[in-house]
């Protein structure tokens, strides 16, 4: 019964952390883009958290963890509509899972549902109707988060697909099954919503439209680092001293290794310092040991953190090369070094090896299959319905007086265009 406490207090704790991490999310998006937007950032992020905690409740729980007792080949399953507590003799059953509660299972892995909509917000910035944003994240998190998440930590196919001496797909707490399933979905509505005005010139050359406030979007990505510890920490699920303290090294050393070597890598591609280079290097460093954190030796951390950091130098180049309007740079950090960080668990650490890594190839082309086919169709049937797109006079003007009626600094307003 100690133990069962200790571990529960534990992840509640972890619980929090995830859901500062909205808090990041919101700062690192409103300080990569422009002021006369920061009331539509901050609405969309404050909509995902909500949303996303009662769309979990409702479906997501129960097809993320559905027993798979009607479909033996483990693609979907579902277990039913709402919660449904364990009880025993009128109390709630405390052998639910050897170390935590239903309660707490609930609502560690609902903080992690709505993070995938979040990846999204950033990436279609600046030019999406809202409304259309809200009707996206409610299918997206709804339904294609935890379905995907079933294939694995549900006890789906992935789970137990197995190349040679390869024990299943492995992804510890989401490289693939969050970022990567977010990062998709960024690529396909980036594509279909089109770069905004003034991104690129008539050469086709990308041109920088500057953040507004880069002290907050440096303060997101701390809070962001912060928060990584209970997303990586919490997947241990449980209070092992081992277990959660290597998680919480490797995971401290690859985001350090990303930020370092982005720094350097843009230092010398481009001859200045770029501090968002840096702050993108962390992050990216951090997607990608998320896969492997339990595996990896405090070296492996830092060469995968390190590799991540120079992917996010050239993932950025090649998105703006592919005039691909990112203007957080979600689709190299999520996307990109989620697949690295996943494909890393086959290369580093005590899975390493070429079993596993054809058994992580596998993993990630399948979610990448179905993310962007339902992203796609999703986005599609909006843009040819309802639109996804704001006119150019409410793209100019900025989002927050023409959607929300309001300004984020009245007082201190500049007429950017």
């Amino acid at each position: 019964m100690e133990m069962l406490t200790i571990n529960n207090v534990w992840m509640m704790v972890c619980t929090a952390l995830v859901f500062f991490m909205h808090l990041g999310f919101s700062f690192l998006e409103i300080g990569l883009t422009r002021q006369k937007n920061t009331i539509n950032i901050l609405f969309k992020n404050v909509f995902i958290i909500c949303v996303g905690l009662l769309l979990y409740c409702l479906v997501g729980f129960n097809l993320m963890y559905p027993g798979f007792e009607k479909d033996a080949a483990g693609f979907i399953g579902f277990a039913g509509f709402g919660l449904s507590s364990p009880v025993v003799e009128g109390a709630l059953d405390l052998t639910y899972n050897e170390g935590y509660t239903y309660w707490t299972d609930f609502l560690f892995q609902g903080m992690f549902a709505a993070t995938a909509a979040t990846i999204v917000s950033g990436a279609v910035a600046e030019r999406i109707k809202l409304g259309a944003f809200m009707i996206f994240t409610i299918v997206y998190v709804g339904l294609v988060y935890p379905i995907v998440g079933s294939w694995q930590w549900g006890g789906g196919f992935l789970s137990s697909f197995q190349i040679g001496e390869a024990e299943g797909f492995y992804d510890f707490a989401g490289s693939t099954l969050v970022h990567s399933v977010g990062g998709w979905a960024a690529l396909v509505a980036v594509w279909l919503l089109g770069s905004r005005i003034g991104k690129f010139g008539s050469d086709g050359k990308p041109q920088a439209i500057p953040g507004h406030n880069i002290p907050l979007a440096a303060a997101g990505v701390l809070i962001l680092w912060l928060g990584w510890f209970g997303f990586n920490g919490g997947s241990v699920l449980s209070a092992d001293a081992a277990g959660t303290s290597l998680t919480l090294v490797t995971t401290s050393l690859a985001a350090a290794a990303g930020g370092v070597v982005a720094f350097l890598v843009s230092t010398l591609l481009y001859k200045n310092y770029d501090l968002t280079m840096f702050l993108n290097g962390i992050l990216g460093g951090l997607v990608g040991i998320t896969a492997g954190a339990d595996q990896m030796t405090p070296t492996d951390a830092v060469l995968i953190g390190a590799i991540a950091g120079a992917i996010i130098v050239f993932g950025v180049a090649l998105i703006d090369k592919l005039r691909l309007d990112d203007p957080v740079g979600a689709i190299a950090v999520h996307l990109i070094c989620g697949i690295w960080g996943t494909l890393a668990v086959g290369i580093f650490g005590a899975k390493a090896g070429f079993d596993q890594f054809l058994v992580q190839g596998v993993g990630v082309l399948a979610a990448g299959g179905f993310c962007v086919a339902t992203s796609f169709i999703i986005i599609f049937a909006l843009k040819k319905t309802i639109g996804i797109r704001v006119s150019e006079k409410e793209e100019i003007d900025g989002l927050d007086g023409h959607e929300h009626g309001m300004d984020a600094y009245p007082d201190f307003r500049l007429n950017q265009h």
